[in-house]
């Protein structure tokens, strides 16, 4: 009987986008020279990138962690570009079985790199199979099963692995050891966002005020990804009424209208407040306040949690959290509207 390849460059399925992603991937920079802030880590990216490219390698295995939207993706598709190389993208949750993986690897060719976001929800057995692909570049196939099981080396190309995760500590030491580089991004001041804000208004073909930016920023929680999916909110506002910039009071109606209030708290942020207050300083608990507000656990923790602990709204504590002195006082000036009520 023929043998044939047990995995071909096509029997890797380009990964899904959402919706948004045209967008997005139009609004990202392309090169590290147009990444705005993060400034250690560019630099140390690009001497990695420049002496990779001068002997010819790929560069070293890269693992990116820090909260969602901060622009892990975009620099894992950066790293790609700069070393004239492709990147394929796939999730940790969507390789559920090490021939998921052996697939994407093989599909790869010299230098390429393969990002894998949310790399710390693979499953035990698929990480423990990526050790040889990292250090050596091999895969060991195993055909048939039982006693006419045997197992096939696969050579392969040299790539990089970039790895995103929210959390890294969730990583097995021997999985995160085989990182070369390691690289940690950190929320960035709104000042830089605003620049962000402007340059993101120019590629879709819009002004933006100066203030409006301002403000935009200061909603965004340090976060990238939000500035951008409120301005493209904005940009409705903008195409609706006819105008080709986005003004002060366009930019402070369309916040109002996507739920921002005055301190750039969402509704979930004022009801997770107003739930802890009524608590009266006992500590609640991470399943009962996402059973209460309606959410997972896991988006109450990556995406809402860290920005009312990192304005000091928020207190996690052994036995749960609490709200701060500064929460009562912000719940105060705010009036506790009755509509936010869980």
């Amino acid at each position: 009987m023929e043998l044939r390849p047990a995995f071909s460059r096509e029997d890797a399925t380009p990964p899904t986008r959402p919706a948004d992603a045209p967008y997005d991937l139009a609004l990202r920079p392309k090169r590290l020279a147009e990444f705005i802030g993060q400034g250690p880590v560019v630099a140390n990216l690009r001497l990695s990138i420049d002496a990779a490219k001068s002997r010819g390698e790929p560069i070293d295995h890269v693992l990116l962690s820090g909260l969602p939207g901060l622009g892990k993706t975009t620099l894992a598709e950066i790293l790609a570009l700069e070393m004239g190389s492709t990147c394929r993208t796939t999730a940790g949750p969507a390789i559920e079985k090490p021939g998921d993986l052996a697939g994407l690897l093989t599909s790869l060719g010299r230098n390429d790199v393969l990002f894998i976001d949310e790399i710390h929800r693979l499953p035990t057995h698929v990480e423990e199979y990526l050790y040889s692909a990292m250090e050596d570049f091999r895969l060991v196939i195993m055909l048939d099963q039982g006693p006419r099981a045997r197992a096939v080396p696969l050579q392969l190309h040299p790539f990089t692995l970039v790895g995103a995760t929210t959390r890294e500590g969730l990583l097995s030491e021997p999985f995160r050891a085989r990182f070369g580089i390691h690289e940690r991004l950190e929320p960035y001041e709104a000042k830089l966002i605003a620049e962000m804000v402007a340059r993101s208004a120019g590629l879709l073909g819009l002004a933006i005020d100066e203030g409006a930016a301002d403000l935009v920023a200061s909603c965004s929680r340090g976060t990238p990804r939000l500035a951008n999916r409120f301005l493209r909110r904005l940009r409705d506002h903008a195409d609706v009424a006819g105008s080709k910039t986005i003004t002060m009071a366009m930019a402070d109606a369309g916040l109002a209208r996507l739920g921002l209030d005055e301190n750039g708290l969402l509704a979930l942020d004022r009801k997770f407040l107003l739930l802890l207050e009524r608590a009266q300083d006992r500590p609640m608990g991470l399943k009962t306040l996402a059973v209460a507000l309606g959410e997972e656990e896991r988006t109450i923790e990556d995406v809402y949690e860290p920005y009312l602990i990192r304005e000091g709204l928020v207190a996690k504590t052994p036995r749960g959290r609490v709200i701060t002195p500064s929460g009562r006082e912000l719940l105060t000036r705010a009036g506790r509207p009755s509509k936010d009520a869980p």
